[in-house]
């Protein structure tokens, strides 16, 4: 007798379950009704074989696709991999040879070995007046960026600690030697070790004078003083009586912002009562020069004309506690956060904002593109430098950028549109403004 062995997914065997009711271990259903006796036992024996046979196919061949999926997903990952590595090392090119002014150009391999050794010291004054985190901070990044190593120094207000730090820099034979100076009078000797070595120097925002040093970028700073001068004559149409406070005397541009307002505020009726230095531009100063004023002249102040915002800051507190805080104009320079919340609140006049990323981005390129013996006083330099100033022995290459007034009106404009601070942070003291 011909045997048949029938396979029903869905047709459950004579006494089996109904469909939907079938036990959950029948995967499939067997319709054996047709097999006699040992035939049908054989019949299970070959429908259980066939039956393993093809969940063990089903096996294998998932863990085929799930093994070729895993090489596709590596591969993939791989290649992944390699275009970010790509992107990333052409990121890294791009940012030294392209734009008009990094006077950096890519290489082969070897050149970009050389460029890695680059290695520049950066020597700051302190960290007292906010703005120098900033210039640190775009300073080292933008030089990191080049392909070179940035040592940084802080002699907290210390010259001798300065002097001492620089030929630390010198001993261990960096490229270029940045310096923000303390006093831009005591650093001749060792600004001529350094040269003596091969090294050279840059005098970053303040002068080092007698010195010649490589270069020197700054801001104009007689521009500052007069716009600050401009705001208090605008101010105090009628004239009046103000306080001069300003940076530490030993700061070479102190000397060009006093000229510059004390030019401005000339034939305007406004006379000087009360002038006094900060030390290390200590903002404590300010506000014992500023009691120190008001007592020497009855509470009387018309103005007051601040070195920084920093020093502006305090002699504003001070006012608070003499109830003329809002009544009596106050200027300052640098932009600070908290003076930009001053000017919209009302209690200073204006800030000179100078715009700090710039100087320490430009500085950086120019300092990397010293040390690679780039000349960046000809004209076809990416980054020229055709001007000269007297440091009163040497002309050197001087690197100017423009200053910017800043009120309340062109807050929004100068400050918030450029990115320098947020807006939210700005106005985070005045409703509705935010």
């Amino acid at each position: 007798m011909r045997q048949t062995v029938s396979y029903d997914v869905f047709s459950p065997a004579p006494g089996s379950a109904r469909p939907g009711n079938r036990h959950p271990d029948h995967a499939f259903s067997v319709s054996d009704h047709a097999l006699p006796g040992s035939a049908q036992k054989r019949g299970r024996q070959l429908c259980l074989i066939f039956f393993v046979c093809i969940i063990m196919a089903l096996i294998l061949s998932g863990c085929g696709k799930k093994g070729s999926a895993g090489k596709a997903g590596a591969g993939k990952e791989s290649a992944e991999s390699s275009v970010s590595a790509g992107a990333g090392t052409a990121g890294s090119a791009g940012s030294a040879s392209t734009g008009t002014d990094t006077g950096i150009s890519s290489g082969d391999e070897s050149t970009s070995s050389e460029k890695e050794e680059v290695s520049i010291g950066l020597c700051f004054d302190s960290f007292v007046i906010e703005r120098w985190l900033r210039d640190r901070d775009v300073f080292t990044a933008t030089a990191q960026e080049l392909g070179a190593k940035v040592n940084v120094q802080n002699a907290n207000g210390d010259v001798e600690e300065q002097i001492s730090q620089i030929r630390y820099l010198i001993d261990r034979g960096v490229d270029v030697i940045v310096v923000i100076a303390i006093d831009g009078e005591k650093l001749q000797e060792v600004v001529k070790e350094a040269k003596d070595k091969g090294i050279l120097v840059v005098s970053y925002d303040r002068l080092i004078k007698n010195a010649g040093t490589d270069l020197y970028i700054s801001f104009d700073n007689e521009m500052v003083g007069t716009m600050m001068g401009e705001a208090l004559c605008e101010a105090l149409p009628d004239g009046g009586e103000v306080f001069e406070i300003l940076g530490s005397e030993s700061d070479n541009n102190v000397a060009q912002v006093r000229q510059g307002f004390e030019k401005a505020i000339e034939g305007s009726g406004i006379t000087i009562t009360h002038q006094a230095y900060c030390q290390n531009w200590l903002p404590e100063i300010a506000a014992e020069e500023v009691s120190k004023g008001l007592q020497e002249n009855g509470d009387r102040v018309d103005g007051v004309m601040c070195g920084n915002d920093g020093l502006a800051g305090q002699a504003i507190r001070v006012l608070t506690e003499h109830r003329l805080a809002g009544r009596v104009p106050v200027t300052g320079q640098d932009g600070d956060l908290s003076a930009c919340q001053r000017i919209v609140e009302g209690t200073q006049t204006m800030t000179v904002y100078k715009n700090v990323v710039d100087e320490a981005r430009i500085a950086a390129k120019l300092s990397v593109a010293l040390a690679r013996g780039e000349n960046i006083t000809g004209e076809d330099a990416l980054i020229p430098v055709p001007e000269t100033i007297s440091d009163g022995t040497y002309d050197i290459p001087y690197y100017g950028i423009a200053p910017v007034a800043v009120t309340a009106d062109n807050m929004d404009s100068v400050i918030i549109d450029s990115g320098f601070h947020l807006r939210e942070d700005v106005y985070m003291n005045v409703q509705g403004k935010k």
